[in-house]
């Protein structure tokens, strides 16, 4: 079952919401990358480790993925453009919280010749959190599970959240300690801190690089085997295998057999 509430906080494993507390064994914050239920005062931007990203969806199609690191934009992030379905989606992300995105984006949306209407917008997290803390979970932007490079947080979030939740059900089924499945999800997610950082280099390189150095950049990538390369370590932070039931072992089926 699930309701709709305003968080306001959390004492313990009480939740204060705007219909009244709820209390629950076990908890994840899965509310953003404002970390509602964590200890403590939360940091907030410009201080916080945020980007954002500004994106207009005009009507239109196109074949190709269109990227812009062009400091006319802005210089510590990028421009897109990319089709999705029946409309474009057109903005900029700005690694640096204290730059706006607004301006840029629609000076992009005119120089394509685009549409500037429907405009959808957020703060971005780019490094990873403690994903346990005082007793409780934080799956997707409260943990920072969201790549710095590209921003990309569903697919990371879903594999996340599948660890997560395996973790949960071991507890539930009487399997494991809650302490133990506190224990495994943090290893697992701190597990991966050191590929989150290499994106955070590669964030900080386009923030910092301009002019020659980075075209020498882009044209090392753009190289069929060398992007074929970074594209698989890519895929491979959050491999989407990783949400699959876990393979039935050959022994167990004979053992069931017989």
């Amino acid at each position: 079952m699930f309701e709709t509430a305003k968080v306001d906080g959390r004492t313990a494993h009480v939740v204060h919401t705007d219909r009244g507390d709820v209390t629950a064994p076990l908890i994840v914050d899965a509310l953003g990358w404002r970390r509602v239920l964590g200890a403590g005062a939360n940091v907030q931007p410009p201080d916080a480790a945020l980007s954002r990203g500004l994106e207009v969806h005009p009507p239109g199609r196109g074949g190709d993925l269109e990227l812009w690191l062009d400091t006319r934009y802005i210089a510590p992030g990028y421009g897109w453009s990319f089709p999705a379905r029946d409309e474009l989606r057109i903005g900029v992300g700005s690694f640096d919280p204290r730059l706006g995105v607004k301006t840029p984006t629609l000076t992009l949306a005119d120089d394509v010749r685009a549409e500037a209407v429907r405009f959808q917008g957020n703060w971005i997290p780019h490094r990873l959190r403690p994903a346990t803390e005082d007793g409780l979970f934080f799956v997707g932007d409260s943990a920072g599970h969201c790549l710095p490079l590209t921003a990309e947080g569903i697919r990371t979030a879903l594999y996340f959240g599948v660890a997560c939740g395996r973790e949960l059900a071991a507890v539930l089924d009487g399997r494991r300690e809650a302490a133990a499945a506190l224990r495994r999800y943090h290893e697992f997610s701190a597990s991966h801190r050191v590929k989150f950082e290499c994106m955070y280099a590669a964030q900080q390189s386009v923030r910092r690089l301009h002019g020659r150095p980075l075209d020498g950049l882009v044209g090392l990538f753009g190289r069929r085997r060398v992007s074929y390369w970074a594209f698989r370590h890519y895929l491979e932070i959050a491999p989407p295998g990783a949400a699959l039931p876990a393979p039935v072992r050959r022994s167990a089926v004979v053992a069931a057999a017989a």
